[in-house]
């Protein structure tokens, strides 16, 4: 990689693709991982690339490239979101889907690593739009899906109803209906209840887990957010129950403070009705990247990638950083972090609660017997709060980062499974 001071410095280092690379190097190296497997699990199983005519409501005919990746399915069927953004690349995607490998693994559920996205604007889009969009790429990487091949999930941009459609599509071309298929579905076809809040609810679980590691507690810790989609508005939530006092919120368009702690079910309305946080009359407005540098003992990016870098790390003031979003910090920032002894709890563990819940959906899919929410959120606990503490004590016993442990645990729970197979020639 090139040294930061070099031109295209920004450029490596924001890269989701080499950025991901490059802890899963060191954590590789640490577990003397031998040089064939190292291969294996730093490229992708399958990468699909479709191009999707569809038909515009004004009568023109478009075409959007669509992708799908398997990083790995050693440990079970493919699992991972489908998102709809104008940026999305095949590297991001690639990057996403290895995020996905380690993820399952690092909280131990029978799932390895995909994702998927389409380039589109869903935000200048009709509803008729996208639905035509996501029935044409389903039925493209149809032969690549399904409940014991490959079970997407919803993602940037795209939602429970975005998963009703794949789901139907799917269904019609294999005859029967398949609930099973994908995750993040209306309850009334077969969605898991406390799945919209599971991202969240995990963000919550960690981080009192990591308070309590740095001899905090909960109760008037400050905590600042950057996003307040899901992940982001769902963990403000739950933390406030929790005693947590949220300070900062920012969301695309600006950000606001309040030193005394924001009202989060007045803030969320607020956004409900303006669509932004900016202009919330009980709280400041600051700027939006100062989210991430004002002054709180607890921050959660929950947007989107490469927020903390190398240009920012140094003036984060927070004890604890727990990661809502996949790839926040780049690997420079968080040699900065380390040297600052800010605890950074790693998005292959602390945004684990969204995938654990779909596990949850899709076994119960499977089963026909759905359980109850108190159900759903105490196994999801269970498994939020061991994961964590089997990180935490591989970090100690490494003398590593909870990321690079992180990485370490989960590779070595991939790469046993895949010896344990043998290659198959």
């Amino acid at each position: 990689m090139a040294p930061i001071t070099q031109p295209n410095a920004a450029e490596h280092e924001t890269n989701p693709l080499e950025a991901l690379q490059a802890r899963f190097d060191e954590a590789a190296r640490r577990l003397q991982l031998s040089e064939g497997m190292w291969k294996v699990l730093r490229t992708s199983t399958r990468e699909i690339t479709v191009h999707i005519p569809v038909n515009m409501d004004d009568g023109r005919l478009e075409v959007f490239t669509g992708y799908r990746v398997h990083h790995s399915l050693a440990r079970g069927p493919g699992k991972g979101g489908i998102r709809y953004a104008p940026d999305v690349s095949i590297d991001e995607v690639r990057a996403l889907a290895s995020w996905m490998t380690w993820k399952c693994a690092v909280v131990n559920i029978p799932f390895g690593g995909a994702k998927g996205g389409v380039i589109c604007d869903p935000r200048i889009l009709s509803a008729g739009e996208l639905e035509r969009i996501t029935r044409r790429y389903t039925a493209q990487i149809l032969e690549f899906i399904g409940p014991e091949r490959d079970v997407p999930a919803p993602d940037v941009n795209t939602n429970e109803q975005v998963m009703a459609w794949i789901m139907d599509t799917y269904s019609m071309h294999v005859n029967l209906t398949s609930t099973a298929v994908v995750t993040g579905k209306p309850t009334s076809l077969g969605g898991s209840l406390g799945r919209r809040e599971a991202t969240g609810r995990g963000c919550m679980i960690v981080a009192n887990e990591a308070v309590a590691v740095r001899g905090m507690k909960p109760q008037g810790t400050r905590v600042a957010i950057q996003g307040f989609g899901n992940v982001g508005s769902m963990a403000a939530f739950q933390m406030r129950d929790q005693g947590y006092k949220i300070v900062a919120v920012a969301d695309m368009y600006g950000a606001v403070y309040n030193s005394n702690g924001l009202d989060i079910d007045k803030l969320f309305a607020y956004v409900r009705a303006n669509n932004e946080v900016v202009g919330f009359p009980e709280a400041e407005k600051i700027d939006r990247a100062d989210v991430l540098t004002c002054d709180c003992d607890l921050l959660l990016p929950a947007a989107t990638e490469n927020q903390i870098t190398s240009k920012n790390a140094n003036s984060i003031r927070a004890k604890v950083i727990v990661e809502g979003a996949n790839g926040p910090t780049t690997a420079q920032a968080d040699d900065i972090l380390r040297q600052k002894d800010i605890l950074v709890v790693p998005d292959i563990l602390s945004n684990a609660g969204g995938v654990t819940v779909s596990y949850f959906e899709w076994v119960q899919d499977r089963q026909g017997y759905f359980w109850t929410l108190d159900e759903v959120n105490t196994r999801l606990e269970r498994i939020m709060r061991s994961s964590f503490h089997d990180v935490h004590e591989a970090a100690q016993k490494h003398n590593v980062s909870m990321r690079i442990a992180a990485y370490m645990l989960a590779i070595d729970r991939v790469a046993k499974a895949m010896t344990i197979r043998g290659i198959y020639a």
